[in-house]
């Protein structure tokens, strides 16, 4: 089944390793293959990634977006998880879905359960104020 896209004017979109700039108008796309696709507003640039749980989200993005170093963003990933896990361990269940989809290879399930576990992380901070 084809993924649509429906483009607003001058939005950007991540399309298997090349960034694509809609022109003035709306625009309707369909992706027949199965490959890499971000929309911008899901991308995280590396300066944003200012908390531990969007540092995560950030290496998943990576693995999703960069499958030729996905040894190093692994490593990276592991690294992250491990502290936010002893600071807060009821970010756990959320952590193992996450880990689960990228073991399994479904790489934007995993970012879909990391956008979940930033949520979680904003709930926590903003209790702890």
């Amino acid at each position: 089944m084809p993924l649509k896209l429906d483009l607003r004017p001058h939005e950007k979109v991540f399309l298997n390793g090349a960034v694509i700039v809609n022109g003035d108008s709306r625009c309707h796309l369909a992706v027949l293959n199965d490959v890499p696709v971000l929309r911008e507003k899901d991308i995280l640039k590396e300066e944003r990634a200012d908390t531990p749980c969007k540092r995560i989200y950030l290496m998943v993005q990576h693995m999703y977006m960069d499958e030729a170093n996905l040894s190093a963003y692994h490593q990276r990933y592991w690294a992250e998880v491990r502290p936010v896990i002893e600071a807060a361990p009821s970010t756990t269940p959320l952590i193992s879905k996450i880990s689960e989809e990228i073991l399994a290879g479904r790489y934007y399930q995993a970012l879909k359960a990391a956008r979940t576990l930033i949520r979680y992380e904003q709930e926590l901070l903003s209790n702890a104020s």
